[in-house]
Parts: structure tokens; C-alpha cells; sequence
């Protein structure tokens, strides 16, 4: 028998008719549930025989595919789909699927009758008789391509946004949980705090704020205020994963979803420690004028006994008690002077942004021990003691020890001051996690509660200045607080009020492992006076102050040295060759020839082939340093000279020949 070629429509006619046994087709289905499906635009629905054949066609299928029913009918549905997914046999799978899943829902591109592609969502059902049998299927096609644009344009936007935000690095931005934890990190928090974003992911945000913000529960105010206000801004101290310290700007915000279920809480944060000392810079210039009048006063009180003592000395030469007496009033009026330069010179590299720290492990105790002892002068002068409270053991840390000692000496020389005689300054230490904590308590005068910041502030003192019996310039607790954030930490004040005493609480980092040998043992310190001194040598001293120079002398000759002096460069380098020094001690701020001209030319010079030069000088910046020893200088030393490092240098570079 002749078999007949295949027709579309035929094939189509056909399956609206009922079989032999007067069962219906798939589409024998009822009229108005078939008129209904016809109506509908905005969604293709049409069939399938089993082999993938249309074989039904509503209006919504000729809107979006572009196919009249006439031309369709009949043709495989793979013509609906892209050249690479017919060759990858996508749409055999598609139907596969159906069969043996009952239903099968897919979304990705298809093609229209003029060859435009649109983005579809398909969904194929398996049609079956009432025994079971796979009769076709039906398919269902939805036009998403607008609502695709519209996704893609949201995911650019959101992507955009995504890295504009990972981009920034003057502010830390990233996302909080309801619980606080931490689900986003942006590049600039990574380089505000310092946590890498594997380290952060999870911990709560907490882990920022300082260990008595957290005992005070700031951080659960924090959430609860953002999510019953939707915004909260704060400034204080944050923590780095180093746990240095520094000045935060903070907004937190509540994040809520169109159901206004709080899906969590943005977070800003900007570093402002800059900008506060700027401020504070700015408050200090308004009391410039009353800081040069407290100058003035101080600076002329210690003049003024020393005046009179060196009279009292001219007037009476041979009373060896006058004389003892004299001196020692002069030496204490001679250290407050010194200790008034050095803070105003302090001040002045802080404010300038010169000062330097020269960080090395040190041990804490030997720091306190040094700072009490800088200040028994004034403690014992007042009958006065101090009580030190801290745990066994050394307390190990990273720090500038000349520093800390003067921030310490400043604290303790600051509760003697206030504190009537005979009472008791107490020291209290302790070791929190990462955290030291000092407490300077005294029993003075106390402080005002507002002025519990202001103290802090340059040149700021709680009385009128010219007003307080105990002077000062106002500079010492300022002076502190820069050098206590130059470490990373923070120092305030406490009072009950005037009468009551102060509490002066500082907190600095700790490394978080100690490594051995940290502490410097008394085999690493500096040679003292007495071991330089069993080592003569033959010193020039340059300087153009003849009472610096003739000083200076006579303390090396006392302590055995043979020293020639010359008053200029000139005079240096003629008496170079005579005395053939072993040291040479120069002037640097000379007349003529300055001390960098002088080193220079003594190179040349007979009989100071083996010479060490020694700079003396009143700048001690590490750029000064690295000036002096550019130059040919062998060491750096910083006017006024301590004796002890200076024979010190003398006795290191004699071993070093």
C-alpha cells in the first residue's frame, strides 16, 4: 500500500476528530473553555502532539510569536527557539522532561516569526488520556522581556551602587543584621578598621567600640534607638583590629522591606580624628592671648629666685651654707625652666605635625618607675607619697618610652600639684584583654564638671590665668593627650566635684603577643657617668656661648677628660692638630663657620683622622638627625645636654674605635 506524504493540516484536521472508538482527541475539549483559551492575549497557549507538532494555536500565541494559525499548525515548536539551543537539542529535552516529570518550566530566550528574540517564561504540561497514555502537551509562554529590562537595569543599578560603595575609602559602609552582625564590608572599612572582610563577616559590630562603651550596652542603645527613630548619629573613640583608638562620625539606620519587616541597619562610619584635633587647634588659638600672658608669668617666676640667689652668693662668697643653699634653689628654678621649654617645644612639634614616635618594646612598670622618680622633687617637697596598684608580672607594649614617661610624670607632678601635703597619690594598673588601663587618683582640689573636658584642651586651665597660687601654662594635660593618641589611646578625667579629688584614666593598646625579650634588662641600658668616666679622653669642645662651653668643660674635666675649647670654626681648626682629639663636641648654630662647615673642613685636618664628631644642637627631629649624619657626624645630641647621655656617646664611640 502507496503510504501518503505527510500534510500539516491534515495532521491538524485529524486531531480534532474523534478516534474509531468515538473517544475525542486532545482537543475535543469543551466549547467555552476552548473559546476561553483562544481569547487571551497576553499569554501564548497552545499544544503539542507527542513528536513536538502544533497543533492548536490561541490569539496570545499569534501576538507574541508573530505566527498566523495556518502557518503554524503542523510545524515543530522547535522553530521558536535559538539556533544554539536547537543544536544542543534543548527543545527534545524540554518535552523529555515534561514526559517524565508531568511538568517542565524553563525561561531563557525564543524567536519570533521575523527572527526578533524575546525573553520568555515556558511552562510544558504532558497531556494524558484517561489511561495514562501521552497524548501531547500543552505549552504556556509569557513575553517577560520588559520585565527581564527591567530586572537587568535594576541589577546594573544595584551592581553600580555595589561597587561605587566598595570603592570608597573615606568611609567605612557596610550592613548590620537585626542582631548586630556584620553581613556587608566595603573597601573602606577594611582601611578605616582595619579587618579584612573573611576576619568581620559575622561578629557582631560591637567589636568597634571601646570595652567601657560595651559595658555600658551602647551598642544595643545604638540599635534600638535606630530602629525605633530609623536613624541614630553618634561621635566618639572606635576601636581597629589593633586596637589603637581614633575619633568616629557614626550614622546607623534602619533597613525595612516593603512589609516593614526590618531586614537589618546601615551603617556610615568616617574617621574625624583630624578633624578634632583641627577643632581643637582652633579653640586653642582664641586663648593664645591669655597663654603668652601665663608665659610670661611663668617664665619670670623661676628667673626671679635665681636672680636673687646669685646675688646672695656675690654678696657673701665665703658662706659654704649660703652657697649649698643657693645652688640647690637654682638647680630645681633651672629644671622647671627646662621642663617649660620642653612641653612649649612639644606643643609646638605636635601642633605642627613634626613629632615622631621612636616606638620599641618596653615594659610598663620601668616606664611608672622612671615617671615617680622624674617626679620626687615635687612630691617630697609636699611630704607627699605614691601608692602603686598593679597586678604581678611586667606589663609588655610597643611605645616611645621618653613619651610615656613624660605623660606619666606630667600625671603624677599634676596630683602633687593640686593635692594638699602629706596625702597620697595613687597609681592603679591594670591589663583588660588588648587594654591598659591606668588610674591616677589624687585627694586635691578636684575638678567642675564642666571642666572635666576642657582641662584637656591647649592652654586651657580651670582658673583664670594669673588668678591660681599653683601657675602653670596650661599645656601639660593637652600635651598628655597628644601624646597619648599618638599611641593610639585616650586619656580623661573624673571628679565628683570641686573638693573631692581626680581620677585621671589612661588606656593604651597592647601587642597581642609579647615577644620574648622585649624588655630591655640593665645590660642594654646606656654606660652612666661613672663608667664613661674610666675612660679618659682627649675632647675638643666647639662653641660659640663661652658660659655653655667653659660649663660643659669643667663638668668633662671633673670627670677626668682632658678638653680643649675653641669659641669658633677658626679657632677649632687650629687647635685640632695640637690637642689631637679623640672626641670633638661641635656647636652647631655658630657665627663664621657653623658646626656642618667646621665637621667639613676638620676632615682634612692633621691629627683627626681617628676623631669622632658629635653634633650639639637644639633641634632633635629625626630630619635633624639624618642632616647631622649626612654630614660625617658620628652622633646626635639635643641641648641641653643630659650628662648621662653624653657620657654615654662618649664611652660608645670610644669602643667603637
Amino acid at each position: 500500500m502507496t503510504k501518503r506524504p505527510d500534510d500539516p493540516q491534515r495532521r491538524a484536521a485529524s486531531a480534532q476528530r474523534p478516534d474509531a472508538g468515538g473517544r475525542h482527541d486532545l482537543h475535543s475539549a469543551d466549547t467555552p473553555y476552548r473559546t476561553l483559551v483562544e481569547a487571551i492575549q497576553d499569554y501564548a497557549i497552545f499544544t503539542l502532539d507527542v513528536d513536538g507538532h502544533v497543533s492548536s494555536w490561541n490569539k496570545g500565541a499569534a501576538r507574541i510569536k508573530g505566527y498566523k494559525r495556518e502557518e503554524i499548525l503542523g510545524k515543530h515548536f522547535s522553530r521558536f527557539y535559538t539556533p544554539d539551543a536547537v543544536a544542543r537539542h534543548w527543545p527534545e529535552a524540554e518535552l523529555k522532561a515534561a514526559a517524565e516529570q508531568g511538568r517542565f518550566e524553563d525561561e531563557g530566550w525564543r524567536v519570533r516569526k521575523d527572527g526578533s528574540r524575546f525573553w520568555a517564561n515556558v511552562v510544558i504540561t504532558a497531556l494524558r488520556d484517561a489511561e495514562g497514555r501521552l497524548i501531547g502537551f500543552g505549552k504556556v509562554t509569557r513575553d517577560l522581556t520588559n520585565q527581564r529590562r527591567a530586572a537587568e537595569a535594576l541589577r546594573q543599578s544595584e551592581e553600580t551602587l555595589r561597587l561605587l560603595v566598595e570603592g570608597v575609602k573615606d568611609y567605612a559602609i557596610f550592613m548590620l543584621d537585626p542582631g548586630g552582625h556584620i553581613v556587608s564590608w566595603n573597601s573602606g572599612a577594611s582601611y578605616i578598621k582595619g579587618y579584612r572582610r573573611d576576619e568581620i563577616i559575622g561578629r557582631h559590630f560591637s567589636v568597634f567600640y571601646p570595652q567601657e562603651d560595651v559595658a555600658a550596652g551602647k551598642p544595643g542603645r545604638q540599635l534600638e534607638l535606630a530602629r525605633r527613630a530609623g536613624r541614630v548619629e553618634d561621635e566618639g573613640w572606635r576601636v581597629r583590629k589593633d586596637g589603637s583608638l581614633f575619633w568616629a562620625n557614626v550614622t546607623l539606620t534602619a533597613v525595612y522591606d516593603e512589609s516593614r519587616v526590618l531586614r537589618g541597619f546601615a551603617k556610615v562610619t568616617r574617621d574625624m580624628s583630624e578633624r578634632r584635633r583641627r577643632e581643637e587647634l582652633e579653640r586653642s588659638s582664641q586663648r593664645l592671648n591669655e597663654f603668652l600672658a601665663t608665659l610670661s608669668h611663668e617664665l619670670r617666676n623661676p628667673l626671679a629666685p635665681v636672680h636673687s640667689a646669685l646675688t646672695a652668693m656675690r654678696l657673701a662668697p665665703e658662706d659654704a651654707a649660703l652657697a649649698n643653699k643657693s645652688l640647690g634653689l637654682i638647680e630645681r628654678q633651672v629644671a622647671h625652666l627646662s621642663r617649660l621649654v620642653d612641653d612649649l617645644l612639644d606643643i609646638g612639634r605636635i601642633t605642627s605635625g613634626r613629632i615622631e614616635l621612636r616606638t620599641e618594646p618596653v615594659e610598663f612598670n620601668d616606664i611608672l618607675a622612671l615617671a615617680i622618680e622624674g617626679a620626687r622633687p615635687a612630691l617630697d617637697a609636699k611630704a607627699q607619697r605614691v601608692d602603686v596598684q598593679a597586678p604581678p608580672g611586667p606589663i609588655h607594649m610597643d611605645a616611645d618610652k621618653t613619651r610615656l614617661v613624660q605623660v606619666m610624670q606630667n600625671l603624677v607632678l599634676n596630683a602633687s600639684k593640686f593635692s594638699p601635703p602629706g596625702t597620697v597619690v595613687v597609681i592603679a594598673t591594670s591589663v583588660q584583654n588588648r587594654t591598659l588601663e591606668v588610674r591616677v587618683i589624687d585627694q586635691g582640689r578636684g575638678i567642675a564638671p564642666h571642666a572635666l573636658e576642657d582641662i584637656f584642651h591647649l592652654f586651657v586651665q580651670e582658673s583664670r590665668p594669673g588668678t591660681d597660687v599653683h601657675g602653670g601654662l596650661g599645656i601639660g594635660l593637652s600635651l598628655c593627650r597628644s601624646l597619648v593618641e599618638l599611641h593610639g589611646g585616650t586619656i580623661a578625667a573624673a571628679s565628683a566635684g570641686p573638693g573631692l579629688g581626680s581620677t585621671f584614666t589612661l588606656r593604651l593598646p597592647l601587642p597581642a603577643a609579647h615577644k620574648a625579650g622585649a624588655a630591655q634588662g640593665p645590660a642594654q641600658q646606656a654606660p652612666g657617668p661613672g663608667a664613661a668616666a674610666l675612660q679618659a679622653q682627649r675632647i675638643l669642645l666647639v662653641d660659640d656661648n663661652r658660659d655653655a662651653a667653659d660649663s660643659l668643660a669643667m663638668l668633662l674635666e671633673m670627670c677626668g677628660h682632658e678638653v680643649t675649647i675653641a669659641y669658633d670654626g677658626a679657632e677649632a681648626l687650629h687647635v685640632a692638630p695640637r690637642c689631637r682629639p679623640h672626641i670633638a663636641l661641635i656647636d652647631l648654630a655658630m657665627p663664621g663657620m657653623d658646626g656642618f662647615e667646621v665637621v667639613r673642613a676638620m676632615r682634612g685636618v692633621a691629627g683627626t683622622e681617628l676623631t669622632r664628631f658629635v653634633a650639639l644642637t637644639g633641634f632633635g627631629q629625626p630630619a635633624d638627625r639624618q642632616h647631622t649624619e649626612a654630614a660625617g657626624f658620628d652622633a646626635h645630641l639635643v641641648k641641653p645636654v643630659e650628662l648621662e647621655a653624653l657620657f654615654g656617646t662618649i664611652a660608645r664611640l670610644h669602643r667603637t674605635d
